[in-house]
């Protein structure tokens, strides 16, 4: 497949994640054409592009960026026909992203990459029954969009080596850090990693050990200041003082033989339900899902800042 300057981006779905897609790409001066059948999706997309714009222009914008220059369509063919790149976003069905994909695999161009936002199906999976599969790649981002800069690439069985290649060379124009997944994987890797944490908190509110509020902020004061920086596993290193990781696991790792964490995630019975559903909205208090968002738009945008001021890639894609 030939490399190609990708001007134009198709967006199939336009919930929470589609729209993320469409004002990043707009913020890179991209043209968008976008597809939704649902009713009202236009307006919650303009609306979407609005309230991300103000964090984008803080983060800068590229040359010709604009939220007009995007253009909804009544159909699969006509989204697809002039689009580099194509991000799939319709919800996680596995029947229903397989058809999706079907008709855009009918109607893109030949050297079009097609890449699907799934949080948890593997490429191999959705490719199977592609007339083209070489060219379907997964590129599962993080909420928002527009703002975190990780994309997790990850290739099929049938995938060409060359369009993940060229994948690499495209979510990093668009400022994103590119992470080559190497081997396939229910869920991928962060997903994998933040779901762990999800099971075992909880656990904690099942068993009556923390509320809610209680547990985030064990993060948001402790672990996730860390890890914002450096990750689990250069923090870890960093605890085992001089001779760094050698000496943590000597001193901690017998702890991984006590029973500290229940990964098997517990039932969600309609009390636990209650729990967690209560913890967090008295928690939110009167603040709604819009302000919450904004708040943190603004920290994360001073985050990164901070993320790259003091822990610089030397290299634009993680491999």
């Amino acid at each position: 497949m030939r490399m190609t300057t990708t001007k134009q981006v198709a967006v199939i779905g336009t919930g929470v994640i589609g729209n993320g897609w469409i004002s990043r790409f707009l913020a890179q001066g991209l043209d968008v054409v976008a597809f939704d059948p649902s009713e009202g999706a236009e307006q919650r997309t303009q609306a979407s592009i609005q309230q991300a714009w103000p964090s984008l222009q803080h983060i800068g914008l590229a040359e010709g960026a604009s939220p007009d220059r995007i253009t909804f369509v009544q159909t699969i063919e006509e989204a697809v026909k002039n689009a580099g790149v194509i991000q799939e976003n319709v919800p996680e069905r596995e029947d229903l992203k397989k058809s999706v994909l079907a008709e855009i695999d009918q109607f893109a161009e030949p050297d079009a990459i097609i890449a699907s936002s799934t949080s948890g199906i593997m490429p191999s999976q959705l490719q199977a029954d592609l007339k083209n599969p070489g060219r379907m790649i997964v590129a599962h981002p993080f909420n928002p969009v527009y703002i975190l800069p990780l994309v997790e690439l990850v290739a099929g069985q049938q995938t060409d080596v060359a369009v993940i290649e060229r994948a690499n060379e495209f979510y990093t124009s668009i400022n994103m850090k590119p992470l080559i997944v190497q081997k396939e994987i229910e869920g991928h890797i962060a997903d994998r990693l933040m779901e762990a944490l999800w099971r075992e908190a909880l656990h904690l509110v099942n068993d009556g050990i923390a509320t809610t509020k209680e547990i985030d902020a064990s993060i948001i004061y402790g672990a996730g200041l860390r890890w914002a920086q450096m990750g689990p596993f250069l923090t870890f290193h960093l605890a085992g003082g001089e001779q760094g990781m050698r000496h943590m696991l000597e001193q901690f790792g017998p702890a991984l033989k006590l029973p500290w964490t229940k990964l098997e995630a517990p039932e969600l019975t309609d009390e636990l339900k209650e729990k967690v559903i209560e913890g967090c909205e008295t928690h939110a208090g009167d603040r709604s899902v819009y302000e919450l968002e904004v708040k943190r738009n603004e920290f994360l945008v001073k985050l990164l800042d901070l993320v790259e001021e003091y822990w610089h890639e030397p290299s634009a894609a993680v491999k």
